[in-house]
Order: C-alpha cells, then sequence, then structure tokens
C-alpha cells in the first residue's frame, strides 16, 4: 500500500526562488500551457522575476503539481495568472486550494485575471465577475475577470 503525502503549499517572492526552484515551476506550466494546449507562445514574458511577484504552488514528493502567479500591477491591483494544474494532478482541488491562498495573500486588493472561459464559475465562486467581451488568446476563448476592492 503506497501512503500518500497531501501536497505542501509554497509561497515564494520572485527574488527569493532558487533556479531549480524557478526551473521545475516554468517547466509545469510549458508542459501545460505550450505542449498540451498546442499553444506556441512566449510563455516566459519577463514577469516571472519582478520584485513584487509572488509565487505560489502545491508540491508533491518535490515536485510542482499546480501553480499561479500573483503580480502587482499600478495602483495596487493584482492580476492572478499562469494557473495551471499537471494533467496527473487534476481532480484534486489543487487549483481551489491555490486561488484560496492567493485571495489571502492580497485580502480586500482589486484583482484581475484573463481566464479560460470554460473556467468562469470557479473564478467566480472567488469574486470575480466577467469583464467585456470573450476573446481568443492563443486560440483559446477567454474572458476578462475582476474582482473589486472589497
Amino acid at each position: 500500500m503506497t501512503q500518500h503525502h497531501p501536497a505542501t503549499l509554497r509561497r515564494q517572492w520572485a527574488a527569493d526562488l532558487t533556479a531549480t526552484q524557478l526551473y521545475a515551476l516554468l517547466k509545469l506550466r510549458v508542459d501545460v500551457f505550450v505542449v498540451e494546449q498546442n499553444c506556441p507562445y512566449p510563455e516566459l514574458d519577463g514577469r516571472d522575476l519582478e520584485p513584487g511577484t509572488r509565487h505560489l504552488w502545491l508540491e508533491e514528493d518535490g515536485e510542482p503539481q499546480a501553480y499561479l502567479r500573483l503580480l502587482e500591477e499600478p495602483g495596487g491591483v493584482f492580476r492572478v495568472g499562469r494557473v495551471v494544474t499537471a494533467r496527473t494532478a487534476r481532480g484534486k482541488g489543487f487549483s481551489r486550494r491555490l486561488m484560496v491562498a492567493a485571495m489571502a495573500e492580497i485580502g480586500d486588493a482589486e484583482a484581475v485575471l484573463d481566464g479560460q472561459t470554460y473556467v468562469v464559475d470557479f473564478y467566480a465562486s472567488f469574486g470575480f465577475a466577467p469583464e467585456g467581451e470573450e476573446f481568443i488568446e492563443d486560440g483559446i476563448p477567454h474572458l476578462r475577470m475582476r474582482r473589486p476592492r472589497r
């Protein structure tokens, strides 16, 4: 019988990430967003190492299984992005755990995200509401969503 260890929540400022951690997180993102979703686009956008960037992820056996990135935009608005779960870790509630942690991190601040249309209800459960028309990004329908300052 294999012993199951629950996923561990990790949170790091950009400057505190080790090279090994950053590599593992970027690999997870590329594996899902570029390879699995067949979207050849520049995943490395230059924002991962900005001083205010926060990285949150869940890991099992030292490997990231789910991840999201929090950017602090001008005016104190937070941008939630790069929400991703490894194919083998889906259905375990990892994205929900990460969003709960991210919302605790930003408190009452305003937040925005560009979410894939099929997960709008998921983000709505955290107080986000669609804003504007659906748009296509890398061949995938998205909606801009906003959670107002509380």
